[in-house]
């Protein structure tokens, strides 16, 4: 368990890699471990999960419109047949304002498909205090890879 006593490797790697793919205990623990080595280490910190997430960019870093789901009970007949469009703040855009590099952790990233996890590459090379974990599914201890390495194989 030295691994998670320090997390200087995988704040190493992060830095070094900007997106990397986790695969980690399905009891949980090592996430939350890791997030708060890295706010010590001055990273502002957030988990999302990948499920519902749309386009990552926009999501993460742009307002953008949604329209939410048609109960049933409420007159659909003042904006359109599928509802009005309410507009959403960025998922992180309050955490890219100042100077402090940005940790977020993104869980059950196994549904996003491979062009959705080349955004979040790419959009890791753009915004340079921007580090993006990615959980790719579970495993009997922790391990993870560049999400690089794990597209390209």
């Amino acid at each position: 368990m030295p691994l998670l006593l320090t997390g200087r490797g995988f704040r190493r790697d992060l830095e070094a890699n900007g997106c990397l793919a986790v695969h980690a205990p399905l009891e949980g623990g090592a996430e939350t471990r890791l997030l708060r080595r890295l706010r010590g280490a001055g990273y502002r910190t957030r988990m999302t999960s990948a499920r519902g997430l749309g386009d990552p960019e926009v999501f993460l870093t742009q307002k953008h419109g949604i329209r939410p789901p048609h109960l049933g009970h409420n007159c659909v007949g003042r904006g359109a047949a599928v509802g009005e469009v309410q507009q959403v703040v960025p998922l992180i855009g309050d955490l890219l304002e100042g100077d402090d590099s940005v940790a977020l952790w993104i869980l059950e990233g196994q549904v996003l498909s491979r062009s959705e996890l080349l955004s979040l590459c790419d959009l890791c090379k753009r915004e340079p205090r921007l580090r993006i974990i990615v959980e790719m599914g579970g495993a009997r201890s922790l391990r993870w890879q560049p999400m690089k390495a794990l597209l390209n194989a």
